[in-house]
């Protein structure tokens, strides 16, 4: 198993209505094609976002920001490092990546938005990671929304510093079991920086 697979079921957290809300889903792409940060005005909207709860950017930190928000029923703000991407010759497609700390600071979970019609089974169904040309493995889609479907892993110490000493993360996806996988390029400039910010 690579250091992305899903050795074990990640922790059921509450979504950020500022993920949720900022979750464009940007465009799959070969990994060398240009990216373009996600208008958030062409943001797919989510429940959270339709009721106007959006999260506030704290801070930037080269292609990641730290985006915060206060959930309904929670008593403290809670915030992830997130980066969305849109492919320039497919704008319909595309990812948006967190990273957060769970409120009990016991666990880091690595969550990523894909848009809906990937395949979610194997043979070929999953999001694939690769970082600098690493193969770090595969996880599976856990549940799928209005806005997307949701893959997460536990950010375990192996994949956390790969990501922080990494230039270009690689997720890739499948839209038909002929089709060969979509490489859709995450820039980690930031990202080391990013994370030792994040509360």
């Amino acid at each position: 198993m690579g250091i992305f697979d899903v050795a074990r079921p990640a922790l059921r957290l509450c979504m950020l209505s500022a993920f949720l809300a900022a979750s464009a889903l940007p465009s799959l792409s070969a990994g060398t094609e240009k990216k373009t940060p996600a208008p958030a005005a062409e943001a797919q909207k989510s429940p959270a976002a339709e009721s106007g709860q959006l999260g506030a950017v704290k801070s930037t930190h080269g292609a990641w920001s730290i985006v915060c928000d206060t959930p309904a029923g929670a008593n403290s703000e809670q915030c992830v490092l997130m980066q969305n991407v849109l492919s320039e010759d497919r704008p319909e497609l595309g990812l948006s990546v967190v990273v957060l700390k769970t409120a009990d600071r016991k666990a880091r979970i690595l969550r990523v938005l894909a848009p809906l019609g990937v395949l979610l089974l194997p043979p070929k169904g999953g999001l694939g990671l690769n970082v600098d040309g690493k193969n770090l493995g595969n996880a599976y889609f856990a549940r799928c929304f209005a806005d997307g479907c949701y893959a997460e892993v536990t950010l375990e110490d192996d994949l956390l510093k790969t990501l922080r000493s990494g230039q270009l993360a690689t997720f890739v996806l499948h839209e038909s079991v002929e089709q060969d996988g979509i490489g859709i390029p995450v820039d980690l400039t930031g990202f080391a920086e990013g994370y030792d910010k994040l509360p």
